[in-house]
C-alpha cells in the first residue's frame, strides 16, 4: 500500500524544509499513515533515526524497511515514554500531521465516513473500548451538548442532544454511520447538510480518541524532549486544535496567557519561524482538495 492510496500527504515539502533537517539527527514522525512525510524525511537524512508513531493499525503494512526508520505504534500522547525506551532524547525535530487519513474517511468500516455505510465506531486506535455508537447510547444529554457544542461547533447542539435521548430511549438504536446521517437530516441548520454532518461526527470522533487532551500531552513532551534549536512543526485542520497549537507556541500554555515569576520574568519556550500558518499553493489544492483547511505552524525551541 503506498502512500497516494493510502493519504496523499499535506504540505509535504513545506514541513520537510520546516524541520531543517541535519543528516545524522533523531527525527520523529508523529502521525505515521502513508508514511509520505517519513519517507521525504528519510531521503534527508544519512545516519539518522526517525522514529514514526501511529497508533491504527492498518499503518503498520506502509512500513518501511530502512535502518534509520523505527515504527512506534502507539498513540503520539506516549512520545516521552518511547523516546525514552529507545534512548533517543533529545530529538532534533517533530512534526504531526493532525487530524484524519483520507484513507481512515474512506474506509466506510472505520464508522469515520458520512458518504459509506459502516458502523458507528470512528476509533483511531481499535484496541480502544469507546466507540461512537456507546456516546450516542450512554452519555447523558448535558455530556452531548457539551460534545457537539465544544467539539464540532454545532449551532442546534442542545436540539439535536435532545432528539437523540429521546429517541433511544423509545428504543432506538445508533449502530450505523448511514442511518446516523438519515437522523441528523431533520436537524441540519444552513443550505449544506453535508457541512452540517462533518461537524457533528467531528465531534464524536474527537470524543472517542480523546484529541485534544492527546494533543496537549503531546505538545507539551514535544517541548521537554527537544534539543534546545530543535523545530517542531504541526499541521491542523480545524479552530479547536490549531487554537491549541499556537497558544502553546505563543505562550508555552493552552490558554495564550503570558505568565511571568516572582521577579516578573515571562519564560520564552518557543521562537515562532512563521508568525502567520502556512497554507496550501494553489497546486497543491488542486491535487488534494484535503489541503485546503490544512495550516503550518512551526516553533523553535528557545
Amino acid at each position: 500500500m503506498n502512500d497516494n492510496s493510502y493519504h496523499i500527504s499535506v504540505l509535504l515539502q513545506e514541513c520537510v524544509d520546516a524541520l531543517h533537517i541535519k543528516p545524522n539527527g533523531n527525527y520523529v514522525d508523529l502521525t505515521f499513515g502513508g508514511g509520505g512525510h517519513s519517507r521525504a524525511i528519510l531521503e534527508a537524512m544519512d545516519g539518522g533515526m526517525l522514529y514514526s508513531f501511529d497508533q491504527d493499525e492498518d499503518a503498520l503494512a506502509n512500513r518501511m524497511d530502512n535502518p534509520s526508520f523505527t515504527f512506534v505504534g502507539h498513540n503520539f500522547r506516549f512520545l516521552k515514554r518511547f523516546l525514552r525506551y529507545y534512548h533517543a532524547i533529545p530529538v532534533d525535530g517533530i512534526m504531526a500531521d493532525l487530524g484524519i487519513s483520507s484513507y481512515q474517511i474512506d474506509a466506510g468500516s472505520k464508522g469515520f465516513s458520512t458518504r459509506f455505510d459502516g458502523p458507528m465506531d470512528m476509533r483511531m486506535n481499535q484496541e480502544a473500548e469507546l466507540k461512537a455508537s456507546d456516546i450516542l447510547h450512554t452519555y447523558s444529554e448535558e455530556d452531548l451538548v457539551h460534545i457537539f457544542s465544544s467539539y464540532g461547533e454545532v449551532r442546534n447542539a442542545k436540539t439535536l442532544a435532545a432528539a437523540i435521548v429521546q429517541a433511544r430511549n423509545s428504543g432506538v438504536r445508533f449502530e450505523s454511520t448511514q442511518a446516523f446521517v438519515a437522523f441528523l437530516d431533520a436537524f441540519v441548520m444552513g443550505g449544506n447538510p453535508n457541512k452540517y454532518y462533518a461537524q457533528v461526527f467531528q465531534a464524536l470522533r474527537i470524543e472517542v480518541n480523546d484529541e485534544l487532551n492527546a494533543l496537549k500531552e503531546m505538545l507539551e513532551q514535544s517541548y521537554e524532549v527537544l534539543r534546545k534549536g530543535g523545530r517542531l512543526a504541526v499541521i491542523t485542520f480545524h479552530s479547536l486544535e490549531d487554537r491549541l497549537v499556537k497558544n502553546f507556541f505563543k505562550t508555552g500554555n493552552f490558554e495564550g496567557e503570558r505568565k511571568s515569576d516572582e521577579f516578573g520574568r515571562v519564560k520564552k519556550y518557543f521562537k515562532l519561524i512563521n508568525k502567520k500558518p502556512i497554507e496550501a499553493s494553489d497546486e497543491e489544492l488542486k491535487m488534494n482538495p484535503r489541503s485546503r483547511s490544512a495550516k503550518l505552524r512551526i516553533a523553535e525551541k528557545v
